[in-house]
Parts: structure tokens; C-alpha cells; sequence
């Protein structure tokens, strides 16, 4: 181990890493929590139509890594590809600061996208990079890097949304710009501590085709998909229809190759696999009504009032990240209590229980907004459904993307990773339908004003979504032991 180079037992290049996607989560969750409210209070846009620009946006958000993660492996390396999505942020953010164009709001949308597209996936390989296979310090390294990921979001959905309904949409926006230009700086600072880790995987970026190298042709790739999102995010119906088509195509090459190009351990692995990523895909749909229906109602419908000081409904987006800080540490020591007593659920029951509290948290609110006296409904219940939910995401994020490494063979790891990440794309697409629900033939014509039939709406809608969701998540523990038996020990 080469301790010259190391800060606080860990490369320095960590913390490099941990300062940039810090910053580039504030830009990101800054400007979400901002988002819904923006389109209906400044566009002006009724809910619904808000609700689908939100969905098609945050799945878009999804789609591009796989992109920009192809790009970087095999032309840019992930150090080019980081600071060219870093700059397409700041310019996407800074976008946002344009309060009088509707094109240059789109068009900054799709620079954010394209933006995360090109960051987000290698960043994180980067920080896999730094350490050797087997080195006892990567778990931890990780988990410091994804500190990093809920500071941003926690501190962003306070400054960012503070700013931005108090002050003005322009500043909110503007902070998470700026916040996105410091990840920059300080990436391109610390490029000397990376240790040579993320250059380019070989020479081609030098090769050229028609005079232009290979690594302009990457960048032109990534001014294409600027292109393309600036296109989709307008025509919000058609992403739904790509994604499923592209569902279509992915789940039969995932159903052939498991039937025919298998042995039959590794196809009941594969089948396991699946069936967790459709789960993941409910949960998701659930989950991130955070940042469109359940920053509306948080708006509209609850009082917000502490302590003589109405709470921005924005900032409420913060409780998330907040949890995580306080009850992700507890899960850890729970989940390693009970393996030392051969106690800890197996990963489909770790899903089932994630599904069931993102049920509960629904539930929760139901009851509120039937118990409490007028059409505001009290702060507490807010409070309550982030907590349920929080500790639904503590159950299920952290071991889905390691049961997607442990389940499938090595050599379509890559493939069945592309299809949890097309599931949260989905989810998110599905969450924004789920949120339209929610929304009453007069929303948006009456503004902010909260009706009756508004509320009636919220209530059926997660009523019904709770239900399901708890249905699912019973539905996936009853069938449980059939999946332990099909994972064949690999739990």
C-alpha cells in the first residue's frame, strides 16, 4: 500500500471523487426539488402535463449513463468523459437561471441529462479504479464516496429550495450552477491524484474518421443526445413508447438467453434476477412521487407552518437524505447482528419489505388527510411518509445492484446491470403516470389553490398504490422460497 499517496487511510483520488459528485448531487437534487413547482407556478402548466414533462425528464436521467458509460469505455476513458459531462451540467443549470424562453428551458433540461449521462456512471468507476481487487478498504471507500451523494441532495433541497421559492426561481437555480461549477473546479484540480487510473482505455481517441478524431466524434455524440432529450422532453408521450419497446427487446434477449444459452443453474439465477428487477421497477414508480405528486400536495395541501415560519414545500425533499444520514448506519449494524445469529433475510425478503414500507408510507398519509380537519393536512404525516419510505429504500436499493452482480453469469453482468438501470428509467416514467393520477379535472386552472376534489384525488390514488404495493411486496415473500431455491445458495 502506498501510504505517500493515501489521506485519511484512503487515495486522495477518493475524496477528489467524493467532492464532485457532492456537488454535482447538490446541482441535481437542487434543481429536482425546484422542478414541479417551477413548471406549474411559473409555466404555468396544468398538473398533469407537468407530471409527464417531470417523468419523462427523470427517466431520461437514467437512460443517457448507458450511453455516456459506452462512450467513456471505449473511446474517452472516465476522466474526459466526467469533465465533459460537468461542463454540459453547468451550462444546463446555469440554463435554468432563463426564466423567459420555454425552448432555452428545454434545452437546459437536456443538457443536464446528457450532463449526468456522461458523469454519473464513471465517476463511480473511478472510484472502483483506485482500488486493487481485494483491497479491504473499497467497501469503505464507497460508502465515504456515497456520503458525498446525500450531503449534496440533503444541504441542496434546503439552500437550492429556499432560495428558489423564497427568493427567486432564477437563484435557486442559479445556486445549483454554481454548486455544479465547484465539482467542476475541483475536479479538474484533482485530476493529478487519480493516479492515471482514468485515462482513455487505449490510443483510438487519437484515430480519426473523415479528419475528425474519435474523440471529437464523442463529443459530438454527446451534442446529439442534447439534441435528442431537447427533442423528447417536449414530446413527453414518446418516451413512454420507447421505453417500452426497448422493455420489449430487453426482456425477450433476457428471457432467450437465459432459456437457451444457459446451463440450468445459471438460467434459475437469471430468472431470479429478473424477477427482483420487476420489483425494483414498482418500488421505483412509488418512491419518486417524492419529487412530483408529493411535492405538490406538500405545496397545496399541508400546513407547513413551524414555529410562525411557513417551510418552503421544496426543502421538505431534504427529510430523505436526512434519514439516510441517521438510520443507514443502524441498518448496517442490524443486517450484521443478524447474520451473526444466521437471522438476516435473504434478498427477495429485504424487496418484499422495501415494497411494503413505500406501501405503508402511502397508507400513513391516507389516514392523515382523512383525520385532519379542513383541507390542510398536519405536518407529521409528511415527516412520517418520508421516514416509511426511507427505510423502504434502505431495505432494497443498497442489495439490488449487488444481486444483480452475485445472480447473473460475469459475462452478461453488463447487460443485466443496463436492465436494473432501464427499470428505474421506467419506474420514473411510471411514477410520473401514477402522479398524473393524481391530479383533478380543475388542477392547474384554479393555481395553487387546494380543492376538495384535489385532495379526494391524492387520498384514492395512494390509497390504491398503497394497497398494491403492500400486495406486492406479500406476493414476493410468499413466493420467496422459490426464489431461495432458484439462486441456488447465492444469497
Amino acid at each position: 500500500m502506498n501510504t505517500t499517496s493515501d489521506f485519511l487511510g484512503h487515495p486522495k483520488g477518493l475524496f477528489v471523487c467524493f467532492a464532485t459528485e457532492m456537488w454535482e448531487r447538490f446541482s441535481y437534487y437542487g434543481m429536482r426539488a425546484l422542478l414541479i413547482l417551477y413548471l406549474t407556478k411559473h409555466w404555468e402548466f396544468t398538473d398533469a402535463t407537468s407530471y409527464l414533462i417531470y417523468g419523462a425528464y427523470t427517466s431520461l436521467v437514467y437512460i443517457m449513463p448507458v450511453f455516456g458509460g459506452m462512450l467513456a469505455d471505449q473511446i474517452l476513458g472516465s476522466k474526459k468523459a466526467v469533465t465533459y459531462g460537468a461542463i454540459l451540467l453547468v451550462f444546463g443549470h446555469l440554463g435554468m437561471t432563463v426564466e423567459s424562453s420555454e425552448q432555452i428551458f428545454y434545452l437546459s433540461l437536456a443538457l443536464i441529462v446528457s450532463g449526468v449521462g456522461f458523469l454519473k456512471p464513471n465517476i463511480s468507476t473511478m472510484v472502483g479504479a483506485l482500488y486493487k481487487e481485494g483491497d479491504p478498504r473499497r467497501d469503505s471507500g464507497f460508502t465515504i464516496f456515497y456520503m458525498g451523494i446525500n450531503i449534496g441532495a440533503f444541504t441542496a433541497t434546503l439552500l437550492c429550495g429556499y432560495l428558489g421559492e423564497q427568493v427567486g426561481w432564477a437563484y435557486g437555480f442559479g445556486a445549483a450552477g454554481i454548486g455544479m461549477l465547484f465539482g467542476l473546479i475541483i475536479f479538474l484540480w484533482g485530476q493529478k491524484y487519480l493516479e492515471g487510473l482514468a485515462e482513455p482505455p487505449s490510443n483510438k481517441y487519437l484515430e480519426k474518421m473523415n479528419g475528425i478524431s474519435y474523440e471529437y466524434w464523442a463529443y459530438i455524440s454527446g451534442i446529439f443526445m442534447v439534441l435528442v432529450t431537447w427533442f423528447l422532453v417536449q414530446n413527453s408521450q414518446l418516451v413512454g413508447q420507447l421505453l417500452g419497446g426497448f422493455g420489449v427487446v430487453f426482456i425477450g434477449a433476457w428471457l432467450l438467453y437465459a432459456l437457451f444459452r444457459c446451463p440450468p443453474e445459471e438460467r434459475d439465477r437469471l430468472i431470479v434476477v429478473g424477477i427482483l428487477i420487476l420489483f425494483s421497477l414498482i418500488f421505483w414508480a412509488l418512491f419518486e412521487q417524492a419529487g412530483s405528486s408529493l411535492n405538490i400536495l406538500t405545496d397545496r395541501g399541508v400546513d407547513r407552518v413551524i414555529f410562525g415560519w411557513e417551510v418552503p414545500a421544496s426543502m421538505f425533499q431534504s427529510l430523505n437524505a436526512g434519514f439516510i444520514f441517521t438510520i443507514a448506519p443502524l441498518f448496517a449494524i442490524l443486517w450484521i447482528a443478524l447474520a451473526k445469529r444466521n437471522m438476516e433475510p435473504s434478498t427477495p425478503i429485504k424487496f418484499s419489505i422495501g415494497i411494503v414500507f413505500v406501501g405503508l408510507g402511502f397508507l400513513a398519509l391516507v389516514y392523515g388527510m382523512k383525520s385532519s380537519e379542513g383541507l390542510q393536512t398536519g405536518i407529521f404525516w409528511i415527516i412520517l411518509i418520508y421516514l416509511l419510505h426511507t427505510l423502504g429504500e434502505l431495505c432494497l436499493s443498497p442489495v439490488g445492484l449487488s444481486s444483480v452482480t452475485k445472480l447473473s453469469p460475469q459475462r452478461i453482468v453488463g447487460f443485466m446491470m443496463g436492465m436494473w438501470f432501464f427499470a428505474s428509467a421506467a419506474g420514473n416514467y411510471v411514477a410520473g403516470l401514477i402522479a398524473r393520477a393524481t391530479a383533478a379535472e380543475s388542477s392547474g386552472e384554479l393555481g395553487d389553490v387546494f380543492t376538495l376534489a384535489q385532495k379526494q384525488s391524492f387520498m384514492d390514488v395512494y390509497t390504491d398504490v398503497g394497497l398494491i404495493a403492500i400486495g406486492c411486496g406479500i406476493f414476493l415473500a410468499v413466493i420467496t422460497p422459490i426464489l431461495k431455491k432458484l439462486m441456488h445458495g447465492a444469497n
